[in-house]
């Protein structure tokens, strides 16, 4: 090495002269092959005059040729012995960091090949996925050479099962679906990972590297084999290559817009990336179907090598168990088979999957291979052929797999075909949070989440399997996104006009029709009232179900509410939104069968509750009870929490403060005397505390006493709050209620501390939306927001400001922000008129926006 260049500045030079080159943007295999040639040119400079003893080679994407912009260099130093030569590998690792080359390294001696076979998965795949750079040829022939002789000794089916099983580990933790919103490029499924899993269990089961010194990449030498071996054909071939190509260009990018290694493809560096690619801004998503494409074509391929290998290696089973199905098909063991050499039609592919769902079978290899290349002949061709409808119908009807089919049906793109109105949900996603599937994937994890309830026992469950025929309700769920691509606002109301024409001409009579139309108009219903409504409030009530032609209809309407939420994120779905819904859907039930009014059926409740625990008998309780004057109080505490608030009351306690913990929140309770801007206070004194507030509700008494309780959790955590915050929580209350804590100034104070805690993006105004609902009592106000620590404060407080009493809030979560619905009445008891709407949006968004 020349003392007197500067190669740090030459290689940086050099490196920032190939990121800049936006020719190479769309290549993706050039790119990575140039920078690899890049690194290793400079390794050699920089190390080859040395009188090298070892090995070194290259590992991961550096030795596949795939080294993303921010990939970690990875390499080996191999030695028959270590000892003795520590120092040595100090000053080359140094050398080459010296130079700006950032490397990860490991030492091996030849002993660790079977070390690592039976202690470490991951240390050991690396020992098949090498280049050779520098050292002694003949030692990393003999490495090679030791590493498949062990390999061949041992068990090659047990490796090949831990890397399937290494697989599902990876999904679980990142995502099996290719169609995951921000999905990570590299683990998530569908992206890199998934090809090389499956070009290590090829290396095992064929002893032998696919690295190569030449200037390609190790992806596009092992699709190439596999088209000279037959095992793909041609248009296979070409759909791999250039699905890859999109996941690597998706990751190169990605590391770029960055400036380091990041593998998680969010939002806003989606919008970067189809900037930089040319696409217009307008039509940046395009560049994300592209992805979601490419992934799809990556994980069903990874699928059909994975199970290639594991029939394979499985046990072969005796003709004699062979079962024939029809003239065409044929079934033995789990492994269903095309008896015929020919393509197949659109009934041939809606009997396959049939057959596969009534068995819970797997396609064997060739039918799979010839499934594919049929539906992509079928999209190139387009021939006017009738649909399998008797088929499709008689699949919903099975009792189990459903879900299962019709998610493979989807990863085949053969719903495409089947239902063309679905194709449009294909890849469909809206930006945000809330939802982490694209709008197909979401149907489909929606479906089979309903459908596992086959195998729970709750309430939902129940409920599930009394069902005498689930067919109608596997429709809605299929069908309930369906208008999405056409307008998100609205969508539920155009899907029940596309679920018409499906329908009928699926053979559907018009009373089946009735129903999935009425379950699709109404999937969002349960949810918002649920969430943003009293459940106590009998208008409500009666609102609710006056949309019910049947109590049937209520059960699927439950069970689909169920499904949807459920296969949103796994972060919307919790026990406390649980047993909201179920509230709803009981009190529903009971006034459907029993034909009660909302009035009838809060008072016969509230008066079984004082009934059962004798409340009648005790003449303090009774006046207690006609002071609150709201039914609701008795479902919301216990006896012996009244009791408590009697207690405190009786003795004149100017704040009293309660704590109790559920399975989801903290319950924070406060019993004082009201004032001016009193809830605005509470909620700036919780938030000071780092509390998140989820509901409110707010009893007053005659008397002017209110008993306001929140069900709250810890911002940081998302958890309950620690019994060790109770008293600094209770002292912070008191304060701010007898005024000795001036909240604004203590809120202002803590504003930067939040800054650090959250993730602090700036949001923009029209992420806020403001609606007003008329009620017989009082003017109901839903606020979308984002989530912010202290909105509810901010919000509170404005409406204090504006003369407005709020008499019941409820705060909804939806991942990507809040809905918080407020009932409220001017100070002198009087509803909104419509023409104040006006103006109070303008002043709370005004308020909103301060905090964001």
């Amino acid at each position: 090495m020349d003392n007197s260049i500067n190669y740090k500045e030459i290689f940086l030079s050099e490196r920032e002269k190939l990121f800049s080159n936006k020719e190479l943007f769309n290549n993706s295999y050039q790119f990575c092959i140039k920078h690899s040639l890049l690194v290793e040119e400079f390794i050699i400079k920089l190390i080859q005059p040395k009188n090298f003893s070892c090995v070194m080679a290259a590992v991961g994407g550096f030795s596949r040729r795939e080294l993303s912009p921010f990939s970690d260099i990875d390499l080996m130093f191999i030695f028959p012995s270590l000892k003795g030569h520590e120092s040595e590998i100090q000053h080359c690792v140094t050398t080459l960091w010296d130079a700006g080359i950032e490397v990860s390294h490991t030492v091996r001696e030849f002993s660790d090949i079977e070390k690592y076979l039976k202690e470490d998965l991951h240390a050991f795949t690396q020992f098949f996925e090498t280049r050779f750079l520098l050292g002694s040829k003949n030692l990393y022939d003999e490495w090679n050479a030791k590493l498949f002789q062990i390999i061949e000794k041992s068990n090659k089916s047990k490796l090949v099962y831990e890397l399937f099983e290494d697989v599902e580990a990876r999904y679980i933790k990142y995502g099996r679906s290719p169609k995951v919103l921000e999905p990570n490029v590299k683990f998530t499924g569908g992206g890199l990972r998934d090809i090389h899993a499956v070009e290590w269990m090829y290396a095992i089961k064929n002893q032998k590297l696919l690295s190569r010194q030449d200037e390609i990449t190790q992806t596009e030498v092992f699709i190439k084999e596999l088209l000279d071996n037959g095992v793909i054909n041609r248009k296979a071939y070409k759909r791999l290559y250039d699905s890859y190509k999109n996941v690597l260009r998706a990751r190169n990018m990605l590391h770029l817009v960055e400036g380091r290694k990041n593998d998680r493809l969010e939002f806003i560096q989606q919008e970067q990336i189809a900037e930089k690619l040319g696409y217009p801004k307008s039509d940046w998503k395009e560049f994300m179907y592209e992805y979601f494409r490419s992934s799809t074509i990556l994980n069903r391929f990874s699928k059909t090598m994975r199970k290639r290998y594991k029939q394979e290696f499985s046990t072969k089973l005796s003709d004699y168990l062979l079962i024939n199905l029809d003239d065409d098909f044929e079934i033995k063991g789990d492994i269903l088979r095309f008896k015929n050499d020919r393509l197949l039609n659109i009934s041939d592919i809606m009997r396959a999957f049939y057959y596969r769902g009534l068995n819970d079978a797997s396609f064997e290899q060739n039918l799979r291979s010839l499934i594919i290349e049929s539906i992509h002949l079928i999209e190139e061709t387009n021939p006017p052929e009738a649909t399998s409808s008797v088929f499709f119908r008689e699949l919903l009807r099975l009792p189990s797999n459903v879900g299962k089919t019709l998610l493979a049906m989807n990863e085949f793109s053969f719903l495409d075909i089947l239902l063309p109105e679905f194709k449009s949900l294909n890849g469909f996603f809206q930006p945000g949070v809330y939802h982490c599937y694209t709008a197909d994937e979401h149907t489909l994890i929606a479906l089979q989440n309903l459908e596992n309830l086959s195998e729970e026992d709750n309430h939902l469950a129940r409920l599930f399997k009394s069902l005498h025929s689930r067919d109608l309700l596997y429709m809605a769920v299929l069908l309930h996104d369906i208008g999405k691509p056409i307008s998100i606002a609205g969508h539920e109301i155009i899907g029940a006009e596309i679920v018409n024409s499906i329908m009928q001409s699926l053979g559907y009579g018009q009373s089946e029709i009735l129903l999935v139309q009425f379950l699709v108009k109404h999937h969002l219903d349960m949810e918002q009232i649920a969430f943003r409504r009293d459940l106590n409030d009998p208008t409500t009530l009666d609102n609710f179900i006056s949309i019910f032609p049947s109590i049937k209809a209520l059960d699927h309407l439950y069970l689909l509410s169920y499904a949807d939420l459920s296969a949103v994120n796994p972060k919307v779905w919790t026990q406390w939104k649980a047993e909201l819904l179920k509230e709803l859907y009981t009190k529903a039930k009971s006034m459907l069968q029993e034909q009660l009014s909302g009035e009838e059926l809060i008072s016969a409740k509230s008066n079984a509750v004082i009934n059962d625990q004798d409340f009648s008998s005790d003449n303090i309780m009774v006046e207690h009870l006609d002071q609150v004057d709201n039914l609701s109080y008795v479902f919301h505490f216990t006896q012996e929490e009244i009791n408590q608030h009697i207690e405190e009351i009786e003795k004149g306690s100017k704040v009293s403060v309660f704590f109790k913990e559920s399975e989801s929140f903290t319950n924070i309770t406060v019993v004082t005397k009201d004032s001016e801007k009193l809830l605005a206070r509470l909620c700036g004194a919780l938030a000071i505390n780092d509390l998140n507030i989820h509901d409110a509700k707010i009893f007053t008494r005659k008397d002017g006493i209110i008993i306001d309780s929140f069900n709250v959790s810890d911002f940081r955590t998302n958890e309950l709050i620690s019994n060790n915050k109770y008293s600094s929580i209770e002292k912070t209350i008191a304060k701010s209620i007898v005024g000795d804590l001036n909240i604004e100034k203590e809120f202002e104070k803590v504003k930067s501390k939040w800054k650090r805690i959250i993730n602090n993006k700036i949001i923009s105004p029209d992420k806020i939306e403001i609606d007003f609902e008329e009620h017989d009592k009082f003017t109901i106000i839903d606020i979308y927001a984002p989530d912010k620590i202290g909105l509810l404060y901010s919000i509170t407080h404005k409406m204090a400001e504006l003369g407005l009493t709020v008499a019941f809030a409820k705060i909804s979560t939806k991942v990507d922000g809040v809905l918080d619905a407020f009932y409220i009445q001017k100070n002198n008891g009087e509803k909104l008129r419509k023409s104040e709407y006006g103006f109070i949006n303008s002043e709370l968004t005004e308020e909103i926006k301060k905090i964001l």
